[in-house]
Parts: C-alpha cells; sequence; structure tokens
C-alpha cells in the first residue's frame, strides 16, 4: 500500500507504548530493549512497544502499568485488541532488539538482552499470538520504522565492533 498523503510519525523512547491507525508511522532505536509490532491487516490499525525490562517489581499500591517492562507491556497491547473488538490471532507480530551492548564482556550472566527476548517470545506465545517475523540478539544497535498503512517494518541493525 502506497504511503498516505498524510501521516503522523511517532518516535517511541524506552518506555513507550503506541497504538493507532493507518495514517501512523511508528519508530524507534533498540539497544537491549526489545519492540513488539502488531498489526491488524483488513482494519490497518496496530502498535509498538520499547520495553526494557522483563518484570515490573512494583510494590501491590502501584497497579498503573508501565511501557518499560514486558509484562505490562503485554497488557497495554490486549487492552487496546479488546477496544478495537479484535482478537490476538487476527495481528501479524514480529519482534525486534535484544541486541548485546557490551559484547567483550563476561557472558556467564544471563544478560538483560538476553531476558528482554526470552520473555517477549514467551509472552506472546501465551497470549496466543504467532510471532510473523524476528530480528533479535546479536551485537549493537537498531533503528525501526513501522507503518501502520502497510504493516511493513524495515529494520536497520548496526553491529557493535569489539575491539
Amino acid at each position: 500500500m502506497n504511503e498516505p498523503g498524510f501521516y503522523i510519525d511517532i518516535f517511541l523512547q524506552p518506555g513507550d507504548f503506541y497504538f493507532g491507525d493507518r495514517e501512523t508511522r511508528i519508530r524507534t532505536i533498540l539497544g537491549s530493549c526489545v519492540s513488539i509490532t502488531m498489526w491488524h491487516p483488513k482494519k490497518h490499525i496496530g502498535g509498538m512497544c520499547h520495553y526494557m525490562l522483563p518484570k515490573n517489581k512494583r510494590g501491590g499500591h502501584h497497579n498503573a502499568l508501565d511501557g518499560k517492562y514486558a509484562e505490562d507491556v503485554m497488557h497495554l497491547f490486549l487492552h487496546e485488541i479488546k477496544k478495537a473488538h479484535t482478537l490476538a490471532h487476527d495481528y501479524e507480530v514480529k519482534i525486534f532488539g535484544g541486541g548485546n551492548q557490551f559484547p567483550g564482556q563476561d557472558r556467564r550472566v544471563f544478560s538483560v538482552s538476553e531476558q528482554n527476548v526470552e520473555i517477549g517470545r514467551k509472552l506472546l506465545a501465551q497470549y496466543g499470538f504467532k510471532i510473523k517475523s524476528e530480528h533479535l540478539g546479536g551485537n549493537g544497535h537498531r533503528s525501526i520504522k513501522f507503518d501502520l498503512w502497510s504493516g511493513d517494518v524495515w529494520v536497520k541493525h548496526v553491529d557493535k565492533i569489539i575491539e
């Protein structure tokens, strides 16, 4: 589908979440963080997140969802899907990021980037989403651009060189 004459260009900072319509482009830059894109091919709606950590360890009195955390992001997506009167399996899902930002360091400890990738895959499967495409792990960072009018996602991966 062709680019519309007018569209909203949204840039996600770490911890941001956005869900919108066909006149939207969503962009972000990822290091160890992960982005999930969801797109409904018939309604041309969808969204993207930029989560930083797997779990929110908040106390019981803080109930607001926080886009910094994978578990909370999944609930934000589910809320938007329900609000749009659609179902999880109707969406094309893609997942990106989880790049190692410190490739020369000791890898015996399970890194945040690996935890982010693992929980993203786990939560998507748990809630009935099928991953259509992914670009995960490795070293360095990624630039992501997601067009809601077409469902296209472009990834530019810059590998971090170990010196």
